[in-house]
């Protein structure tokens, strides 16, 4: 790459990095759990706080902002105004998922022998500020664009997305997008996700109590029970304590994003064994909790007979993200990434013919895998900048996980995670307890996105 730049942008970035990391903090001090309605606001008023905060940080940097109906916003930088309909894009988002089970408070942003931990620190609060740092280097060097760019921010992404569907309702789509939500190189191809609820049949009879796991695209990595049962015992990851007639079962687990199962524990999982195996569900329960042993037994389904696999992607992945108990019934919702070999109403109809009579399965959302030519120039365009940046030779790859680029009509999914480069114990994954980062990644995506930014400038497109 070139050197001058090189060397210009590792300036930029000693300059800023102090400011940098202090607004990523503002940030996570907010829990924007995605709620929707609440406080009269679309997402949840915490979520809209985090768009105001992101966009004040914006507008301190001199960029023009935009805040969305209280769905989204973005900051933008370039002529032709924030009405414009030719411009380049990046999308981040500023809600998260629920914090459970932290040592520490995880709205305060801690900083440890190079390490940011806090709950959103990668996912996707940090990058979010990264993508206006990016913006910011081009005003602060009076670059000129041949495209505006917008940095996106969205609120919702945890949840439904609706944030993404409002603005491509309202707002013309980017010609380009790419969205730092992912690992780097850079991800040309996204599963299938597939969600659905499983639904006891019959009313509980030794099962008083069960509640596990915050949301359905993470595993659980606690669960418990309250039930009816002869005397019960600890044993591994299970801890029972007698609450009046009744006993309190509590497991515990290794949480983690629904998309990489690889290396966790699903807590309800265990529960359900352990239940199972101490013979706490009546005769008439127990078919029930043997299909959700099947669903837990294996993240590729093959031991409940949903597993697929093809050229593309990795193979079919599922977990039980949420379990609960409503009107005497429990119901355990699950979440599956599939490759194109295989679809939504296939893992339905499977397990539900896996359920008999034990369950109803009740179908959820459904978003078909997509995947994109690596052969486009702006593909090779961040691919270049990433391997420019860090010396390296890597290709693009595809993922389980859902991120924003597959509702654009052409984006890509680009960094800023680096799951191949080990962290010390005291990190934890997104989506789990002390989610970290190492301050020199997001130091290391701010060049990437530069270099990326500067030759995306220069296709027609």
């Amino acid at each position: 790459m070139d050197v001058e730049l090189s060397r210009d942008i590792d300036k930029f970035i000693e300059e800023n990095k102090d400011s940098l990391i202090a607004d990523i903090a503002e940030l996570v001090k907010i829990n924007s759990v995605s709620e929707y309605n609440e406080g009269g606001k679309p997402c949840g008023t915490k979520p809209a706080l985090a768009l105001d905060k992101a966009l004040e940080i914006a507008e301190r940097m001199g960029l023009s902002t935009r805040n969305c109906e209280d769905m989204i916003g973005y900051a933008q930088l370039g002529e032709g105004g924030v009405d414009c309909d030719r411009y380049l894009a990046t999308i981040t988002h500023l809600d998260i998922v629920p914090a459970v089970g932290w040592p520490e408070d995880p709205f305060t942003l801690r900083e440890k022998d190079g390490y940011l931990i806090g709950r959103g620190v990668m996912d996707d609060k940090g990058p979010s500020v990264v993508c206006l740092y990016t913006l910011k280097y081009f005003k602060d060097r009076n670059i000129k664009l041949r495209y505006p760019v917008r940095a996106l921010l969205g609120i919702d992404e945890e949840v439904g997305m609706k944030d993404v569907h409002h603005y491509l309702d309202n707002y013309p789509a980017p010609l380009f997008c790419f969205s730092p939500d992912a690992d780097f190189p850079l991800c040309n191809g996204e599963k299938g996700i597939c969600h659905g609820r499983i639904v006891e049949n019959i009313k509980s009879e030794n099962i008083i109590e069960i509640s596990g796991g915050v949301v359905s695209n993470a595993i659980a990595d606690s669960a418990e029970a309250l039930v009816k049962s002869e005397k019960l015992e600890n044993a591994e990851r299970i801890e029972v304590s007698e609450e009046g007639e009744y006993w309190r079962v509590k497991a515990t687990g290794i949480g983690g994003h629904a998309s990489l199962p690889e290396g966790t524990v699903n807590a309800i999982g265990v529960l359900v064994d352990y239940l199972l195996a101490n013979n706490v569900p009546s005769a008439a329960e127990r078919p029930y909790y043997e299909l959700l042993a099947k669903l837990h037994a294996a993240s590729d389904g093959s031991v409940i007979g949903v597993d697929a696999k093809d050229d593309h992607f990795k193979p079919l992945t599922i977990i039980g993200g949420t379990i609960g108990m409503e009107d005497g019934k429990v119901w355990q919702t699950f979440d599956s990434r599939y490759p194109t070999s295989t679809n939504g109403e296939k893992i339905w109809g499977t397990i539900a013919a896996q359920a008999g009579d034990a369950a109803t399965v009740i179908p959820g959302t459904n978003k078909p895998p997509f995947y994109m030519s690596t052969d486009k120039p702006e593909v090779r365009a961040c691919i270049k900048a990433y391997n420019d940046v860090t010396g390296e030779n890597r290709e693009p790859y595809t993922i389980g996980g859902g991120t924003y680029a597959r509702m654009f009509p052409n984006a890509v999914s680009f960094g800023p995670e680096h799951p191949e480069r080990p962290m010390p114990d005291f990190c934890g994954p997104i989506h789990g307890v002390n989610e970290a980062t190492a301050t020199a990644w997001l130091l290391e995506a701010l060049k990437v996105y530069i270099v990326a930014l500067t030759s995306l400038e220069k296709l027609d497109f």
